[in-house]
């Protein structure tokens, strides 16, 4: 089972947008992002994104380049949303998962998984950069990339 994790990419400034859309660069970043999720065939059971316009966004880019038979807005995905029932809620899924959302959210999820606390931080997290967590018997970081890489 594999769970990518997906940073929204970066918005336009709330003075400029008070939705805080994505920007040209972020909207450019995650669509090279999409492309190389889409050159490496990842397919995906389902998509969740929080309600916020940038991972709204985010989300649609990425769909719009892999296959994906579900994508879901979550209300509980937001950037202080806790994080606490979701290892319990992706494992029983058994289903390859794409999250797309926030800072401190992802952070503190990816740190629950790979720790057992979400107070250990052991990945840096890019806007429109994927994590790739695999579970077999625990999870284990399998690869990550930013839009700097590609």
């Amino acid at each position: 089972m594999k769970l990518y994790l997906i940073q929204h990419g970066i918005s336009l400034p709330e003075e400029k947008d008070p939705e805080k859309s994505l920007s040209l660069e972020g909207k450019e970043e995650t669509q090279r992002t999409a492309e190389f999720l889409k050159a490496k065939n990842i397919e995906v059971d389902a998509v969740w994104h929080s309600p916020k316009q940038r991972a709204a966004q985010t989300a649609q880019i990425i769909v719009n380049s892999i296959f994906c038979s579900e994508i879901k807005e979550r209300d509980d995905l937001n950037p202080l949303d806790p994080v606490a029932n979701f290892p319990e809620e992706i494992k029983s899924s058994n289903k390859n998962l794409m999250i797309i959302g926030h800072l401190p959210f992802l952070q503190k999820l990816a740190s629950l998984l790979l720790s057992g606390s979400e107070t250990n931080q052991f990945i840096s997290f890019k806007n429109s950069g994927v994590v790739c967590l695999e579970y077999t018997d625990t999870w284990k970081v399998a690869w990550m990339v930013t839009p700097a890489l590609l």
